[in-house]
């Protein structure tokens, strides 16, 4: 160690308080600690409680970014920057002589005039960064100036802050030309697909994704729906902000929430969630009038037989009958009419609010959809096949769907929906066995132990039940 001197400066607690709203999650409160006697998170909870007079659990306090600031005056300090989605009490200014105005402001558009080392925190904790550097020169001003963003997001250990998570330049040109300098890239693509998905924060403010299809087929489809059906659904989708057919990419606003799949929910609010689910899957089905069904536009029957042997060595015994009687009884099947679906619909592409847990009854939750590479015209229960694994074993979850939805299947959606989970159940397999992905072929196993478990009696060809 060197003898000279040492570093010392002050340490700085900010709180990061979200709501979630139609416009995203809203925001923030600083302080600093009283001594050395007290810690940075039971620092944050007296100085919530003292200027704000709001009470919060330190079970609640979740750790954000840490930023490392310097002034223009050339003085530094860190800043711990904490999240919180839960508290008791309602904001207000309880210190007058010390704030004289408080509100909330989306994260994706915070007022232009903020202290710069609160807005660089902010900034560097809506990408996900967990450290970020802030060293302002002299002649900077206290105020931010998006002309003299001094904002460093140092790389964590996964590498997605790192500048190697980029796409191509020409992706890059391209999406900085619809929304302005990117100052932040993360990678968030999906592992299972190829199509790579990049969230991006902006030099000045905005978050958005931009997407690079893996076919001419997805990138049509996708900005087709966001042209459609999308744009009927609000803040419930992603809005198209950009396409280039060329490079097989998006960019496309953000969609607040997470990602249902992997919530764990209490079983009333379960409930809940289906019941939005229901009621938005009926919006995009609603979004354009029904039409007659093309000809030939049936169940995919057709790939049956490259599917099972492609699954061939992952079926049990007597799911390859099973499969041959449904696709024979397809065939009798009166078709049904066509209107838009998502294509996709299953719980990862579809957003709850990041506090989903908390009371059933709360009456700003929302549902949204993302990732409609697969968006087409097909029948509605096109949109269920996916979907159903999420109520096997809990009825209760499809009945309220089915109240969200406004309307009972019939008899043939009945049918179609058993048919076509098989389909695409061996069609997973299939992929699961050639591209090396045990847990999509498992998943297919179980949908198919699932449809010969729940099927009661065979299916005359209107679908009824002999």
């Amino acid at each position: 160690m060197s003898g000279g001197e040492r570093h010392a400066e002050p340490v700085d607690v900010h709180l990061v308080l979200l709501r979630e709203t139609s416009n995203g999650l809203e925001v923030l409160l600083s302080g600093h600690l009283d001594g050395p006697h007290e810690d940075v998170v039971t620092a944050l909870i007296r100085e919530a409680r003292e200027e704000t007079g709001i009470v919060i659990d330190p079970a609640d306090v979740r750790a954000a970014v840490t930023v490392h600031h310097r002034s223009p005056r050339g003085d530094s300090r860190s800043g711990y920057f904490f999240e919180v989605r839960r508290w008791k009490g309602e904001p207000g200014i309880a210190e007058p002589d010390v704030c004289d105005a408080m509100d909330w402001f989306p994260l994706h558009a915070l007022p232009v005039r903020m202290v710069a080392y609160c807005r660089a925190g902010l900034d560097a904790y809506a990408p996900g960064a967990r450290l970020a550097v802030h060293f302002q020169l002299p002649g900077d001003t206290i105020a931010f100036d998006p002309g003299a963003d001094r904002l460093r997001v140092v790389p964590d250990m996964t590498g997605g802050q790192a500048s190697g998570a980029r796409p191509d330049e020409a992706v890059v040109e391209f999406a900085e030309r619809a929304v302005g300098r990117i100052a932040q890239w993360t990678d968030t693509s999906w592992a299972r697909e190829e199509s790579r998905v990049w969230r991006v924060h902006g030099v000045q403010s905005g978050t958005w994704y931009v997407k690079v299809h893996q076919n001419e087929r997805f990138h049509g489809r996708e900005v087709r729906g966001l042209r459609t059906w999308a744009t009927a659904l609000g803040v419930a989708a992603p809005r198209l902000v950009a396409a280039d057919e060329t490079l097989r990419t998006v960019v496309l606003t953000a969609v607040p929430g997470r990602p249902l799949h992997g919530t764990v929910l209490a079983p009333e609010r379960e409930r809940v969630i289906f019941q939005r689910i229901g009621a938005l899957t009926r919006r995009i089905h609603q979004s354009a009038p029904p039409r007659a069904a093309p000809p030939g536009s049936g169940p995919a029957v057709a790939k049956a037989d490259r599917h099972l042997a492609g699954a061939r060595s992952r079926l049990l015994p007597g799911d390859e009958e099973f499969v041959r009687d449904l696709v024979r009884r397809a065939e009798g099947l009166p078709p049904l009419e066509w209107v838009e679906t998502h294509g996709d619909l299953q719980l990862r592409n579809i957003l709850v609010p990041p506090d989903a847990a908390d009371e059933p009854d709360a009456r700003d939750g929302f549902v949204a959809v993302i990732d409609l590479e697969r968006s087409e015209p097909g029948p509605a229960v096109r949109d269920l096949v996916r979907l159903s694994d999420a109520w096997a074993g809990r009825p209760d979850l499809f009945e309220a769907f089915l109240a969200g939805y406004g309307r009972p299947l019939t008899t043939i959606e009945e049918a179609r929906l058993v048919i076509d989970a098989a389909l695409d159940a061996v069609s997973g397999i299939a992929y699961g066995v050639a591209h090396d992905d045990p847990e999509l072929a498992e998943r297919g196993r179980r949908t198919l132990a699932r449809l010969r478990a729940e099927r009661r009696a065979p299916l005359s060809p209107t679908g009824d039940a002999t």
